[in-house]
């Protein structure tokens, strides 16, 4: 085993010892004990300070691990209320085209004027949260926001240009949630 070097702090120490140790010949031993249980009370003076700041410390370490954790359960419980509160209007409208479609002598038009209204409200509101639609049709073919669910010749269009869309696409902030089904043109062959 190596043996260690003493620090400077140690070297201080052993210096100041020495001194004293000198001084206190000429002293009797009672005022070096004095002296010692003065110096000891201090120290557990200072070390019973220093575990109670540990002790408060941890505690509000405690508290703060506690505190965030019901925030995190919050915010995952109640993530989705501002989507909702969003919806609701829709879910009204909705209700609101049920019963006019069953009052007597209902004017079709009216009910389409009111679906057509209703369904702009969603979309409104789909963009309002970050939901984009889709819809590709006279686009290049995309692979990454689109799936291909047939092909078909065409000379009135480029080959891979999307001629008709059968269901919309959706992302979610940039994020791909549904990729629009589409039929998509190819060369006529010769």
């Amino acid at each position: 085993m190596t043996q260690e070097q003493p620090t400077a702090e140690q070297q201080a120490a052993e210096e100041a010892m020495r001194s004293q140790a000198e001084a206190g010949e000429n002293t009797t031993g009672a005022e070096s004990d004095e002296d010692l249980a003065e110096q000891l009370a201090e120290a557990q003076g200072k070390v019973k300070e220093y575990w109670d700041q540990i002790v408060r410390l941890k505690a509000e370490i405690e508290n703060n691990r506690k505190r965030t954790q019901r925030d995190i359960e919050s915010a995952h419980k109640y993530a989705v209320q501002n989507f909702v509160e969003s919806l609701l209007p829709i879910a009204d409208s909705m209700e609101m085209g049920i019963k006019a479609a069953s009052v007597e002598n209902v004017n079709i038009d009216s009910i389409k004027q009111g679906i057509e209204m209703t369904h702009e409200l969603f979309v409104n509101t789909m963009e309002k949260n970050g939901i984009q639609v889709i819809d590709p049709k006279g686009e290049k073919f995309d692979p990454e926001l689109h799936q291909a669910m047939s092909m078909v010749e065409s000379e009135e269009v480029e080959p891979n240009t999307v001629i008709d869309v059968m269901q919309k696409g959706y992302t979610l902030n940039d994020r791909l949630v549904r990729p629009a089904m589409v039929v998509v043109s190819k060369a006529k062959s010769q």
